[in-house]
């Protein structure tokens, strides 16, 4: 008796069209490489990104930084 592996299909990101989880597609997790480049595209135009909170740290040192030309960093 020989064991076959079954098939693990996923959704494509980009169309939805279920497609194989396999070695044999390059293109994984997308169906194409049209899907790849379409997500590509979309993460090249910002139109993902990815959610960030912002903390106290954040708001410390997103404010103007005054340099003393008298102090020296070294």
């Amino acid at each position: 008796m020989s064991k076959s592996n079954p098939l693990t299909l996923v959704s494509c990101p980009t169309c939805q069209k279920k497609t194989p989880w396999s070695n044999e597609n390059i293109d994984r997790p997308f169906c194409s490489s049209q899907c790849k480049l379409i997500d590509l595209g979309e993460w090249a135009s910002e139109s993902y990104a990815i959610p960030q909170q912002t903390s106290e740290e954040d708001e410390v040192f997103s404010e103007e930084l005054v340099v003393n030309p008298n102090k020296s960093f070294l």
